[in-house]
């Protein structure tokens, strides 16, 4: 069930997602990123269900720090450039 849990977002949400990203304004952008990083994380956390693995939660845990780090970083370059 997990398997085909992770495999459906992979098909479903993350080809918007990485579209988003690569086209249009700095602020579809910046969605498009943060759509690409949730999608990722959960597609972490159903694969570690799958595997019946909990440890490797972790790495889903990292991503979703350095998604949110990445995000301000972003906004930062985002803000540098309207000056």
């Amino acid at each position: 069930m997990w398997t085909v849990a992770s495999i459906a977002l992979l098909a479903g949400a993350l080809p918007p997602g990485i579209w988003l990203s690569a086209r249009g304004i700095a602020a579809h952008r910046l969605v498009g990123m943060q759509m690409v990083a949730t999608v990722t994380v959960l597609v972490l956390i159903t694969i570690s269900l799958a595997a019946h693995r909990p440890d490797y939660l972790i790495v889903a845990t990292v991503l979703a720090l350095l998604a949110f780090a990445g995000t301000l970083v972003f906004t930062r370059l985002i803000g540098a450039g309207d000056d």
